[in-house]
C-alpha cells in the first residue's frame, strides 16, 4: 500500500462503513458477531493500527491499566511479583491494553500516586498487590469508582468482598508439600513467619490441616524472612524431626543450612515459591503459577473475551478466585 493503513482501508476491504469499523474498534458488543469477525479479518490483513493518542481523545478511555512495583530489596524473594507483572503487561496486550507501572514505597504514598493517574486519566484500571488487612488502597479505588482486582484477598476478617480478587491458595500449596514431607516421618516440622501475616497464616494453616488429618505431630518454627536468622531459628530442632515444611524459599534454604551444619544433608526440606535459587540448590518447593494469577485478573477486570475494562460496580462481589499451587519436588 505504500502507506500506513487507514480507517478508511479498513472499512473498504470489510465492506462496511467507517463508522462500523469505530463500533468494532470501541464499542464491540453492538456489532453483529459475522460483522465483527469480518471487520477483524480486514485489520489482520491490512496491519491496521489504531492511534493511541487519537482513540483515547475520541473514546475518553487510556487503554491503560496501572499496577504498583515493589521497591527492589533483593534477597531470595521478589521473583513472584516480577513473574506476575511481566504475565500481566503480555496478557494485557493481547487484550488491546497497555500497563502503566508506578512506583510508591507506602501504601499512603500509593494512594497520593494513584490519585495523580486517575485524576490525570491516565489509567482505566488498575490492579493492586500485597494486600492486607484494612487496605486503604481498596477502599480508595472503590470510592473513585475505579475499576480494580486485587492480587491478594481481603483479610479483614468476616469481612465480605468488596472488589474482585484472585490469589494463590497458599493452604493448598502447604497441605501438599506436608502431606509429601509425611512419607519421610510423622514428625514435621512447619518454619513460618511470625504470626499475623495473612499469606503467612494461610500457608500454615495447610501445614495444620495436614497434621491433623495424619494424626501427626512437629514443632511450629518461626522467622522473619531472612536466611541467617531462619537457619539459627532451625539449627535448634532440626535434628529432632523427619522433615521441614517452609512458608518461602528464604526460610527453607535457611532450614538447609542447618541441617546441613547438623550432619543430616538428605534431611526432607520444601520451601514455597519455586525460586532460582531454589532450583539451583535442589530444593523441592510449591510452585505459585503466577501466568495463570495474571489470566485470570484480566478474566475479571475485562470479562472472558472482552476488550474493555468492565465497570466498577457497588456492593460484595463474588467473583473472587484461588489458584492452585503446584508442588515441585526435587532430589538433592
Amino acid at each position: 500500500m505504500g502507506r500506513a493503513p487507514t480507517v478508511e482501508d479498513v472499512a473498504r476491504r470489510a465492506g462496511v462503513s467507517r463508522q462500523t469499523v469505530s463500533n468494532v474498534l470501541n464499542s464491540p458488543d453492538i456489532v453483529r458477531p459475522a460483522t465483527r469477525e469480518r471487520v477483524a479479518a480486514a485489520i489482520e490483513e491490512l496491519g491496521y493500527r489504531t492511534h493511541a493518542a487519537a482513540r483515547m481523545l475520541r473514546t475518553q478511555r487510556s487503554s491503560t491499566i496501572g499496577i504498583h512495583l515493589d521497591p527492589y530489596v533483593g534477597g531470595v524473594s521478589g521473583v513472584v511479583l516480577d513473574r506476575f507483572v511481566h504475565a500481566l503487561a503480555e496478557r494485557a496486550s493481547d487484550r488491546g491494553m497497555r500497563i502503566l507501572v508506578y512506583a510508591a514505597r507506602t501504601p499512603e504514598e500509593e494512594v497520593a500516586r494513584l490519585t495523580e493517574i486517575t485524576d490525570g486519566g491516565e489509567i482505566d484500571a488498575a490492579v493492586l498487590t500485597g494486600t492486607f488487612r484494612g487496605d486503604p488502597r481498596a477502599s480508595f479505588l472503590a470510592s473513585r469508582r475505579l475499576p480494580f482486582v486485587a492480587f491478594g484477598r481481603p483479610w479483614d476478617d468476616g469481612a465480605e468482598p468488596a472488589h474482585p480478587w484472585v490469589d494463590v491458595d497458599g493452604a493448598a500449596g502447604t497441605r501438599q508439600a506436608t502431606e509429601h514431607a509425611l512419607t519421610h516421618g510423622s514428625r514435621v516440622a512447619f518454619l513460618g513467619w511470625p504470626e499475623g501475616s495473612g499469606t503467612g497464616d494461610d500457608r500454615e494453616r495447610g501445614w495444620r490441616e495436614a497434621m491433623a488429618a495424619a494424626s501427626a505431630t512437629g514443632p511450629r518454627w518461626s522467622s522473619v524472612d531472612d536466611v541467617a536468622a531462619a537457619r539459627d531459628v532451625a539449627a535448634a530442632g532440626i535434628g529432632d524431626v523427619d522433615a521441614v515444611v517452609c512458608a518461602s524459599d528464604s526460610l527453607a534454604i535457611g532450614a538447609l543450612l542447618a541441617a546441613a551444619a547438623a550432619g543430616r544433608g538428605a534431611l526432607p526440606i520444601i520451601g514455597f515459591d519455586n525460586t532460582p535459587a531454589a532450583e539451583a540448590l535442589g530444593l523441592s518447593s510449591v510452585e505459585q503459577r503466577p501466568e495463570k494469577v495474571a489470566g485470570a485478573v484480566l478474566r475479571l477486570l475485562m470479562g472472558p473475551d472482552g476488550r474493555h475494562v468492565l465497570p466498577a460496580s457497588a456492593g460484595p462481589q463474588p467473583a473472587e478466585k484461588l489458584v492452585a499451587p503446584e508442588l515441585v519436588i526435587r532430589t538433592r
